[in-house]
């Protein structure tokens, strides 16, 4: 069966058993009764108890919350409540994140025109426009909101802004014509679509689809079913917890073993493999990434970037492809003036003289010839008129002036079957009628040429050299208008017949240009490894002249249209897409396959846009941007991210962001788990060598409340280094516990687990066990202190300024060192935290000890650079 738009008014009318007078009150009864109102389907949503408790289903923590129930059966009834609370507070805070959540339909609700004029039983009336059925005839003019997919079968040049819909930046010219072939949304000039908005003329269609069978529709439709994607550091997370708690597991389960073998009770046995789990598993990981995720969004929000959903933070630093729709993202969204072509010259915009006799005259008729207005800022009509306006204010002439020296005596307006606009004004002591349109059909008209050296007829050579220059304009992805004119007989009325004889005057080259940093932001994302690909619906030749301008596209063989991927299976789009740079004419279904193929191919996509035609792909992409000036509410809900001043340079400083972000959780997690294994080892050693167990369970949890985790979360803000950005995105199955990565917990922690048992050593032989745990406890305690300035970096820092750049881990420090050596030398805290009160030689022993692990693992950390160094030659 045919499309709508491939077929007759008459046809259409026939299908939805309509007429030009409208539907009968019965016939709009009936037609509802099939489909149902105007409106969008709205999902179930989560409650807020249910999006809570979803904070629950982490393998870390479901391991902790069995740890709690276990300690509190056992009487451990403050490593229960520590755990309860830790977990709590991240639930608390992840829900607070999650609540913000979907609302595109909702806004997809707001594209549907509020009211509607509509022919009902003959006569025109004013209706909501969810009482539109199939088969209503709407009358529209220019302002009004298209409130329903249709057919047109009325035109008085009407034109149509659907960007939202299809991305093209120019406002669309409707046509009556009966498209015969297959034509993609963009290109269907005899229909209209619910949520575009009419910007010129007046129209009337029968309504062809109502509510979720619209384009917009199928839109909400898409968003319904787009599941939205886990960034690297949530996989990494889930993946990193579950193996983290089975080794944990399997390690207190050995110890366990060991400590009922030597004669230990089980009771007490397995009260200490539960109290060493809870110690060794940092049940405060999941909090301290979302707080320092939660600093980043501040630092972003300062830098124009403000984050939907947190995790965004973190993915955009792991992003290898960014596919950025065209229209308002990497250009202005605004039509401006790039050349002219007078006398046989191209002269650029930039050196545009209104001095010059010539160009003043294309420039004032350029005015005078045009319906936009600019006052005070406010730009009402056609884009393309209104770029015309503006040029003639950056030359320091108002159209209100030129238009009350030479006031509009006549006119023929602008239509789709003539492609062409002409007025008559009084211009020095003459009636001129001056006649603007497209280049092919005023050079058929054209007689004549003004010239420097004044008005002679015009020849087939001048012709040639026109439509060459025409041709490259196009080429150049620029939108061309004709100017021509032709003196008038006074006291004649104008009609079309007049559009004859003409002298032609020069043409005007316009395009939506490049927003003036996407240049440098395509060239920095390329540096860091990333692929910048751009996804429109507008034009090859306009996507691919913008394209290579910024650079993104260095030949037309990898642009394509998305006609070319229509019928490709997702295997040959996934093998199709690294060898293409611009998709142009596309439409939502294809975005998403896009971004999906890429994905496919172990790739974190970002996608950016402002179009209710992105949100299906903003929600599919790993990380979704969208404009915030420009960009519809439908974009915004759907994008993890909103850049507040439009800038696709502000996406690149979000990756370097981001990239710093997930550095910074390394070297927390790092932190972390080097501590925990230097603690691990301690116990181990001591248990194997049949000595008492080196901590009390209060000395665990002292570690875990504050020696953990504020040196942790000042690791997570640490300084922000640009060198990021000279590294290639890390791949997006890379888990955090590489073998490299593993290496350094490993040397790390068996540094702080040796100096540890040291000093439990130490004070065990001086005067038994409650010494030696003592000297164990705050030599474990300190070294961790210390510790935090070896995660600052992978490279040595104690001889340089970094070492003194972050003060939240100074503070860090010096309120743990505070409070640890009040717990050492304060009478009346030993009996509470199972210590023995130190004197000053012995405190001094501690620190030694615990400061020992600060240059060893500088050193460590020189020899092991100085090795790659080594290997890399």
């Amino acid at each position: 069966m045919k499309e709508i738009y491939q077929q007759t008014v008459e046809e259409v009318l026939d299908h939805v058993e309509s007429r030009e007078s409208g539907l009968t009150s019965e016939q709009v009864e009936r037609s509802r009764e099939n489909c149902g109102w105007n409106e969008l389907a709205e999902g179930k949503k989560k409650s807020i108890l249910q999006i809570f408790f979803e904070q629950y289903k982490d393998f870390l923590v479901l391991i902790l919350i069995a740890s709690a129930v276990i300690s509190g059966m056992l009487g451990d009834v403050e490593s229960a409540a520590v755990i309860v609370i830790v977990i709590t507070i991240n639930a608390i805070l992840g829900t607070v994140q999650t609540v913000k959540a979907e609302q595109s339909l909702q806004s997809l609700k707001k594209l549907s025109g509020p009211e509607a004029k509509v022919l009902r039983d003959g006569v025109a009336v004013q209706l909501p426009a969810r009482e539109l059925v199939v088969g209503d005839v709407i009358l529209l003019e220019a302002g009004d909101m298209i409130p329903a997919d249709g057919r047109l079968i009325e035109n008085a040049s009407l034109k149509v802004d659907e960007s939202a819909l299809t991305g093209e930046s120019l406002a669309v010219e409707k046509s009556m014509d009966t498209i015969l072939a297959e034509a993609p949304l963009g290109d269907r000039t005899n229909m209209l679509f619910s949520g575009s908005f009419v910007t010129y003329g007046r129209g009337k269609a029968v309504v062809t689809d109502v509510g979720m069978q619209t384009e917009v529709g199928k839109i909400a439709g898409l968003l319904k079913s787009t599941s939205e994607k886990q960034t690297p550091l949530q996989a990494n997370l889930d993946d990193f917890g579950k193996k983290l708690s089975i080794l944990i597991l399997i390690f207190c389960g050995i110890l366990f073993a060991i400590n009922v073998f030597r004669g230990e009770k089980i009771s007490s046995a397995f009260m200490f493999a539960v109290a060493l789990a809870v110690a060794a598993i940092p049940e405060a990981l999941s909090s301290i990434v979302t707080i320092v995720l939660s600093f980043g969004t501040q630092k972003m929000a300062k830098e124009h970037a403000i984050i939907r959903k947190l995790q965004a933070v973190e993915g955009l630093g792991s992003v290898s492809v960014i596919c950025s729709d065209k229209t308002g993202t990497l250009t202005q969204n605004k039509m401006t003036v790039e050349d002219y072509y007078i006398d046989g010259k191209r002269i650029s915009a930039a050196a545009i003289d209104a001095a010059d006799p010539a160009q003043r005259c294309l420039l004032d008729y350029s005015i005078l010839c045009n319906d936009s207005t600019n006052e005070n800022g406010v730009e009402i009509g056609d884009p393309t008129e209104t770029a015309l306006i503006n040029l003639g204010s950056r030359c320091g002439i108002e159209a209100a002036d030129v238009r009350n020296l030479y006031p509009r005596e006549g006119e023929l307006p602008f239509d789709s079957d003539r492609k062409m606009m002409s007025t008559l004004h009084r211009i020095d002591g003459e009636n001129r009628m001056i006649v603007k349109g497209a280049v092919d059909r005023l050079l058929e008209l054209t007689e004549r040429i003004w010239t420097k050296d004044g008005v002679r007829e015009i020849t087939e050579a001048d012709k040639e050299k026109i439509q060459m220059q025409n041709q490259d304009f196009s080429m150049e992805g620029l939108r061309v208008l004709a100017f021509t004119y032709r003196e008038i007989p006074e006291n004649h009325i104008l009609t079309m017949e007049d559009e004859k004889h003409l002298v032609f005057l020069g043409l005007i080259a316009m395009m939506d240009p490049p927003r003036e940093e996407s240049k440098a932001a395509v060239a920095e994302c390329i540096k860091a490894g990333i692929r910048p690909v751009m996804i429109t619906g507008d034009h090859k030749i306009t996507a691919a002249a913008i394209a290579k301008r910024i650079g993104i596209l260095h030949d037309l063989s990898e642009a394509c249209e998305g006609a070319d991927i229509e019928n490709m299976s997702d295997e040959q789009l996934r093998e199709f897409v690294p060898n293409i740079s611009v998709y142009a004419r596309v439409s939502p279904e294809h975005k998403i396959r896009i971004v999906r193929a890429w994905q496919e191919k172990g790739m974190i996509v970002a996608m950016t846009g402002d179009g209710v035609n992105d949100a299906p792909a903003l929600k599919q992409a790993d990380i979704g941007v969208a404009m915030g000036v420009t960009g519809t509410e439908v974009a915004k809900d759907a994008a993890a991210m909103v850049l507040t001043d439009d800038n696709f340079a502000t996406i690149v400083k979000a990756v370097e962001n981001g990239r710093n972000l997930y550095q910074n959780i390394k070297y927390a997690i790092q932190f972390l788990l080097s501590g925990n294994f230097g603690a691990i080892l301690a116990v181990l050693c001591a248990s194997l060598a049949g000595l008492p167990v080196p901590f009390a369970p209060v000395h665990l949890l002292f570690i875990n409340l504050l020696t953990d985790s504020l040196p942790a979360i000042a690791l997570g803000v640490e300084p922000h280094s640009s060198e990021v950005m000279n590294e290639k995105p890390r791949s997006a199955d890379e888990s955090i516990l590489t073998k490299d990565f593993l290496g350094k917990i490993g040397l790390e922690g068996f540094v702080i687990g040796v100096m540890t048992m040291i000093g439990f050593l130490t004070g065990y032989y001086q005067n038994g066990a409650l010494l030696g745990s003592t000297y164990a406890f705050g030599t474990l305690c300190l070294a961790r202190l210390f510790h935090g300035f070896n995660c600052k970096s992978d490279h040595p820092v104690i001889f340089t300024k970094r070492f003194f750049n972050n003060k939240w881990l100074q503070g860090a420090f010096a309120l743990g060192s505070v409070l640890i050596t009040a717990v050492l030398t304060v009478p009346g805290l030993h009996f509470l935290f199972k210590v023995e009160t130190l004197n000053l030689m012995q405190l001094g022993c501690v620190y030694l000890y615990a400061f020992a692990s600060l240059p060893i693992i500088q050193m460590l950390k020189w020899i092991r650079m100085k090795l790659r160094k080594r290997g890399e030659r």
